[in-house]
């Protein structure tokens, strides 16, 4: 009946196209099914891989509201499933604090295809949302309630309940890392900008929260993300206030500072707005997402290299360290293509700041290459501070005196590599365009798919050596996907741990994971690091999944 409905061969076409890049064996017709019923009307036509104009209005709209599940999980197994999961949460809910939530959301974990390290310089990146996502189940107190006080609650009992005062001004113990800090991000984040946007959002009152997570932790699929941007949207919908995606997005990116991360923002963007069915380009300032469909005969396959990347306790060595480098590798291209010290620290605060400088060198030279001013003007041996600051004619603590964990950075860092993170950054923003040019030529699908592989291989490679940011595990791992028919492999998230993406031609997508398993995961189930029976959680493949949504039953 459904296909008769809609028997417009392009039509149909172009779903079987969007939902056949990873096969999700008989659940496929099923998701097909609802999913042309609910997203037929907001769909580009068949060969049109971005999005129309029409459809550039996406990061406008509020985060929707459902009452029922099947528009976001589909059907078959996977809506069983999420019934479980709900059911079971609103129980659990009653059975923690005695009365049923008022309301749910979610927001999901993210795979970054490709753009890794570049979201906080201000380039495009290229991320898909995935199934596994956080849940949160929420209940506002009435005014008159005692007492005033925020309960966070998991149904893992690997996590205890975190209790903090019903007050959004106090401030996040960084030196005590405890789960619910996650939601306290969103909390702060939802009265800030009410009270920039003037909302009345009335004297503080206690909640009650039952968090429910599948994005596993430390696996560089932003579990923190989808953790702070659900709080956030099941705070708005408490209150009953709903602000635009793209406001959100950005929202829950400078919130989640408050935790001692400065994220660049994709994860976030992924998460409030990505559609079933397609990868998102995310680009920033502002915030905005374009539909990217995939060719259908490749497939991603996420793997966890085991080793977990915490991204906020290590953040003055890694991640926050790296921040602080390309920065510092922005103010000196800046000085040295012409501006004046103080001009260059007051007004470069990414590299993207410096780009036209460096690409009017380059042009000179016959390039349109960032990365040549890059060899030109910063050295590859690493800097000393002294050396720095003899060049900026400024101490480097001033010139990141307003940021306390840049601060952190300074105090435990011996050198900065300011060489390789410049020509990383400027190197991987290019391969992002290269990636969507890519998928949009009229390439056959062969050669699309092993350019797409080859441009993920140079994107680990140069996350490997230029940016530092992977570790042994994720080497192993990736060399083990290369070696058994990926089309290119690449860490994925901030590295340091975490998950590996492979592209994988659809037909060798199940024995490539049998390979997987037994090259890689075996060794590790046999001396006990993780359990044979929950390997579906390390080495799954995934296609586009939905956005952040409210449930109101």
């Amino acid at each position: 009946m459904l296909i008769w409905q809609l028997s417009n061969s392009e039509k149909v076409e172009h779903f079987l196209i969007s939902f056949s890049i990873i096969p999700e064996t008989t659940d496929f017709f099923l998701e097909f099914h609802h999913t042309v019923l609910s997203e037929f009307q907001r769909r580009p036509k068949p060969g049109d891989l971005f999005g129309s104009e029409s459809m550039a209005k996406h990061e406008d709209l509020p985060v929707p509201v459902f009452s029922a599940l099947e528009p976001v999980y589909g059907g078959g197994s996977q809506l069983e499933e999420a019934q479980l999961r709900f059911d079971g949460l609103k129980s659990k809910f009653v059975e923690v604090f005695g009365q049923a939530p008022d309301i749910f959301a979610r927001s999901p974990g993210r795979v970054n295809l490709i753009g890794e390290h570049i979201d906080y310089e201000g380039y495009s990146v290229l991320p898909m949302a995935i199934r596994q996502d956080t849940i949160v189940a929420i209940r506002k107190h009435d005014a008159g309630e005692s007492p005033k006080l925020l309960r966070i609650a998991n149904v893992s009992d690997k996590y205890t309940m975190c209790t903090y005062p019903a007050d959004p001004e106090q401030e996040i113990d960084l030196k005590n890392h405890k789960w619910g800090h996650y939601f306290i991000c969103g909390y702060k984040g939802y009265y800030e900008y009410a009270k920039l946007k003037g909302v009345d959002v009335g004297v503080p009152v206690g909640l009650d929260v039952l968090i429910d997570g599948t994005v596993p932790t430390g696996s560089g699929l932003s579990s923190s993300a989808a953790f702070v941007c659900s709080s956030m949207i099941a705070i708005m919908a408490a209150y009953d206030v709903s602000f635009p995606k793209k406001d959100v997005a950005q929202l829950t990116c400078e919130c989640e500072r408050h935790i001692g991360t400065q994220s660049g923002g994709m994860d976030q963007a992924i998460s409030i707005m990505a559609k079933s069915g397609f990868a998102e380009l995310i680009d920033f300032n502002p915030v905005r997402a374009t539909d990217v469909q995939l060719p259908a005969g490749g497939s991603f396959v996420i793997a966890h290299s085991l080793a977990e990347s915490q991204k906020a306790v290590t953040a003055a060595t890694n991640y926050n360290n790296r921040v602080v480098e390309c920065r510092l590798a922005a103010i000196v291209l800046g000085i040295k293509l012409g501006m004046k010290p103080q001009q260059a620290i007051a007004e470069v605060k990414t590299l993207s700041d410096v780009e036209g400088l460096c690409v009017s060198f380059a042009s000179d030279h016959g390039s349109s290459d960032p990365v040549v001013a890059v060899k030109e003007f910063l050295k590859e041996e690493p800097y000393t501070a002294e050396e720095i600051e003899k060049i900026i004619e400024e101490s480097l603590p001033s010139v990141f005196g307003n940021s306390p964990t840049s601060l952190d950075v300074l105090k435990a860092a011996k050198h900065f590599k300011l060489f390789q993170r410049a020509s990383h950054v400027y190197s991987e923003a290019r391969r992002v365009h290269a990636f969507r040019d890519t998928v949009l030529s009229g390439l056959s699908e062969e050669d699309m798919l092993k350019k797409l592989g080859d441009l993920m291989n140079k994107s680990h490679d140069s996350c490997s050596v230029l940016y530092e940011c992977s570790c042994p595990e994720l080497e192993e791992l990736v060399k083990i996907c290369r070696d058994n028919g990926a089309l290119g492999a690449r860490l994925t998230g901030a590295g340091w741990g975490g998950c590996a993406v492979a592209l994988v031609k659809e037909s060798i997508v199940p024995q490539f994971i049998l390979n997987l398993k037994d090259q890689f995961y075996q060794s590790r189930i046999e001396k006990g690091v993780i359990n044979k029976n929950d390997l579906g959680l390390y080495i799954f493949a995934s296609k586009p999944s939905s956005g952040a949504a409210i449930f109101k039953f």
